[in-house]
């Protein structure tokens, strides 16, 4: 058991987007916090992005926000990241790749999380 928690925070950035060009960016936060008994560290990420037509939008890479940060027992990590989708309703989960302290390496599941212009949802 890993013990690693995830807590998601999502937000549509009205300024950035553009929906007559079908352009709406949200922001998300996501707290990664160690529940366990010894440190971790991020490794890597991965992203699947569906918005509403079904389009899926794969992402992939080293760490998070250019980091791959060391999270020790009882601490958290937070960061804010985002993504662009062509309409106003969409979807995201992933995983993330981490490490123990021991060296190893385990996968930590992002649960689905929507995005949502504000209202869009009654």
């Amino acid at each position: 058991m890993n013990h690693i928690e995830i807590d998601v925070k999502t937000q549509y950035l009205n300024a950035q987007s553009v929906p007559s060009e079908g352009q709406y960016v949200f922001a998300y936060t996501i707290t990664i916090t160690n529940n366990g008994e010894h440190p971790v560290q991020l490794l890597n990420r991965s992203w699947q992005i569906t918005d509403a037509d079904h389009k899926i939008t794969r992402v992939a890479g080293d760490g998070v926000v250019g980091q791959q940060p060391r999270i020790a027992a009882g601490e958290s990590f937070t960061y804010t990241s985002g993504t662009v989708i062509a309409t106003p309703l969409g979807m995201m989960h992933g995983h993330y790749g981490m490490v123990t302290h021991t060296g190893d390496q385990f996968i930590v599941e992002i649960p689905s999380f929507r995005l949502a212009v504000p209202n869009i949802l009654h």
